[in-house]
């Protein structure tokens, strides 16, 4: 299982925040690695598919709390009195 985005995928993500794509390619990426070490360990289809979907969520819930915070407030540096 390759990370990867498909045409399809590709045009529907063009329209997202940055901020959401990079954290949505680095869930890719994670799970894509996640499955394979898991599958060549062995492990049952349960389990692999369980540590998955806890992984997912966990990339779901940053997903969230980026998009309702919004982008962070960037500092001058200066000290505010």
């Amino acid at each position: 299982m390759q990370a990867r985005v498909s045409l399809k995928l590709h045009d529907r993500i063009e329209s997202l925040p940055k901020a959401v794509r990079d954290i949505a390619w680095k869930g890719q990426l994670r799970m894509c690695q996640r499955y394979r070490y898991l599958v060549a360990s062995e492990k049952k289809q349960a389990v692999v598919t369980t540590a998955i979907a806890c992984e997912m969520v966990g990339f779901i819930l940053a997903i969230a709390v980026t998009v309702m915070l919004g982008p962070a407030p960037r500092h001058n540096g200066s000290a505010q009195s």
